[in-house]
């Protein structure tokens, strides 16, 4: 079963929009800019399209080698932002837990404020972060929710549509799952569950977990607005995990830095062992 990659994405803020390339060199801590940055409350607290769906009409553009980022969205024009690495780190908290932010000053907060209508601030991770993540091959990852980079396949997301379908509901995007890579030519959907190290372009990885997937998933992310219950109500039809919730893509880790490229093709060099060894 070859499988090739259609499209990689990244996401310079957690939260907001992805931007799409046709090739991304990917880091220890995944494609490089991916979650490298974060919108914050006055307290430090991490703001999520959980809360704030609207997120999801800010479009970043990484500049200058991520020296300088451009913001824009609808009705609110732009703001650039010249990026600062050298400034007093501040307690930031992300899903319960604590790191450090670099602040990115007041003319980008008053602007996601103006969009988001709550006071909010932009930090960046610091070039000293070294956050380990969890899972079956612990890695690293800036401030994604955890995992270095999300992968899915296109079977994947046509069997969740032709379930959706079925009762008669209205397909949703591949872009509510946010992945990083999305392949296709696997002829079965879930592939992706069962690879456990593959090589893709210069790139070596490693499963890590299940992706499993929140109310993110329910807000339309061109429009901002939340728009469920699906995909969830159809993925808790046949894609539950045990008292995790819902499953929809894997996490991997990265064993080796490299270049990926749309077109590359997946060489997997181990799966998972079928139920019951063997």
């Amino acid at each position: 079963m070859t499988a090739r990659v259609v499209s990689l994405h990244t996401y310079p803020i957690k939260g907001c929009a992805g931007v799409a390339s046709t090739s991304a060199f990917l880091t220890p801590a995944g494609l490089a800019h991916d979650r490298t940055f974060m919108v914050v409350d006055e307290e430090g607290v991490f703001r999520s399209q959980r809360e704030d769906p609207l997120l999801a009409t800010i479009r970043p553009e990484v500049l200058d080698d991520g020296r300088a980022l451009a913001l824009a969205a609808p009705g609110a024009g732009e703001v650039r932002v010249e990026v600062d690495l050298d400034g007093p780190r501040r307690p930031v908290e992300m899903l319960g837990n604590p790191y450090k932010g670099i602040d990115q000053g007041d003319a980008v907060a008053a602007w996601l404020t103006g969009v988001l209508g709550r006071p909010s601030r932009l930090v960046r991770v610091p070039p000293e972060h070294d956050r380990t993540t969890d899972g079956e091959t612990p890695g690293r990852a800036g401030f994604a929710d955890s995992g270095a980079l999300l992968l899915t396949s296109q079977a994947s997301w046509a069997e969740l549509d032709r379930r959706i379908g079925e009762r008669r509901a209205e397909p949703v995007a591949m872009e509510r799952f946010r992945p990083n890579v999305v392949v296709d030519g696997w002829s079965e959907p879930h592939v992706e569950d069962r690879v456990r190290e593959l090589t893709i372009g210069g790139a070596d990885l490693a499963f890590a977990k299940l992706a499993i997937r929140c109310a993110v998933t329910l807000v339309d992310q061109r429009t901002g607005r939340r728009a469920g219950p699906e995909p969830l109500r159809t993925l808790a039809d046949y894609r539950r995990i045990s008292t995790l919730g819902v499953a929809f893509g894997a996490k991997f880790s990265v064993l080796r830095t490299g270049w990926l490229a749309v077109g590359d093709e997946l060489v997997v060099r181990r799966w998972a062992d079928p139920p019951g060894g063997g």
